[in-house]
């Protein structure tokens, strides 16, 4: 399955996005850009010190990552951003209208877990109450779905996928 849109890999820390997004990417066949990759330093360092970021900290990080998919509107892409609130992604369509958003999701405790078998994160378990506080799950005239994240990566993949499908026809 190809898309001529970008994906949009969204949900609180933990639920995946690093793994799911490039095994979609592939499935899609499209490239596929990691969203922390796109926080300057100072937001690195606030995160791994546990301190949340603020809207002001995360303005210049979703404009780098708009600009991202901007660029890929009409070739496809999928690209990770934790995007929880509803402005976020709006600032992220404003950059790419045509973007997509695949809502990973999951209970706290899974999602806990999954976080504390990371090596080498900078994001805390500690932050998990803030990004579950701050999500805004997607609203009705947003062009998205919802995925569960139980299962392996390849299961949640093919639910992404299938997904998407619908989404599309």
């Amino acid at each position: 399955m190809n898309t001529p849109h970008v994906v949009v890999v969204m949900g609180v820390a933990g639920t995946g996005k690093t793994t799911i997004g490039p095994l979609l990417a592939t499935a899609l066949g499209v490239p596929y850009a990691e969203g922390d990759d796109f926080h300057p330093e100072s937001n690195i360092a606030k995160m791994s010190a546990g301190t949340p970021l603020d809207d002001s900290d995360r303005w210049p990080w979703l404009d780098a990552i708009g600009q991202w998919a901007h660029g890929r509107a009409g070739l496809g892409g999928v690209v990770s951003s934790s995007a929880l609130k509803r402005v976020y992604r709006d600032r992220l369509r404003g950059e790419a209208p045509d973007a997509v958003f695949l809502h990973l999701t999951g209970d706290r405790a899974l999602v806990e877990g999954r976080m504390s078998a990371r090596k080498n994160h900078f994001m805390p378990t500690a932050l998990l109450d803030s990004q579950f506080a701050t999500l805004q799950p997607l609203e009705a005239d947003e062009a998205g779905v919802e995925v569960d994240v139980s299962g392996t990566p390849e299961e949640i993949t093919e639910r992404a996928v299938a997904a998407l499908r619908r989404l599309a026809s």
